[in-house]
């Protein structure tokens, strides 16, 4: 899947990616945003203040022209544009049906992630290695491509790299 045309950027003042991932899903509740919809979360610095914007992008102009008018409404700085073009994916076709346990084939048919890299390694995964979701599937746009990033797991399988539940910094001292 290549990323949808037009695009919106949110500023935020958020600097911990959970907050990112609640506030873009709050932002979307109610825009009546196309099933194309691609939510993302982007690293920024402007300022020396670094932070996480969103964007949000589709195929219909006119759905994203309602959109920022309601969000300029609700007090959000928006601007015309993605913030770059490597966005974290939270939002996109298919990632409310990578639940449980799923083959690589059956994560690339069910949803907008263009392919699955296992970090360490050269080579593309075998279609039926089973990847543990964890109900957490965040992939990255690469290149114009949505991947996945994946690492080994126990018995065979892979999860995604980005953890549900990270360890805080310096949490055992």
């Amino acid at each position: 899947m290549s990323p949808p045309p037009y695009a919106l950027g949110v500023d935020t003042d958020v600097t911990r990616l959970r907050d990112a991932d609640h506030l873009l899903r709050e932002l979307v509740n109610g825009l009546g945003l196309p099933g194309d919809l691609v939510g993302c979360t982007h690293l920024v610095r402007n300022g020396g203040r670094p932070r996480l914007a969103l964007s949000l992008a589709t195929g219909e102009r006119a759905a994203l022209a309602t959109a920022r008018e309601r969000l300029v409404a609700r007090g959000h700085s928006v601007t015309d544009g993605a913030w770059d073009d490597s966005g974290r994916a939270v939002l996109y076709p298919g990632a409310a049906d990578l639940t449980g346990t799923l083959t690589v084939a059956q994560v690339l048919a069910r949803s907008a992630i263009d392919r699955v890299r296992v970090l360490g390694t050269r080579d593309a995964p075998d279609p039926s290695v089973p990847l543990v979701t964890r109900e957490f599937v965040r992939p990255q746009w690469e290149g114009g491509a949505l991947v996945l990033a994946a690492m080994p797991a126990v018995g065979g399988t892979l999860v995604p790299f980005e953890d549900p539940d990270p360890t805080p910094c310096c949490a055992d001292h």
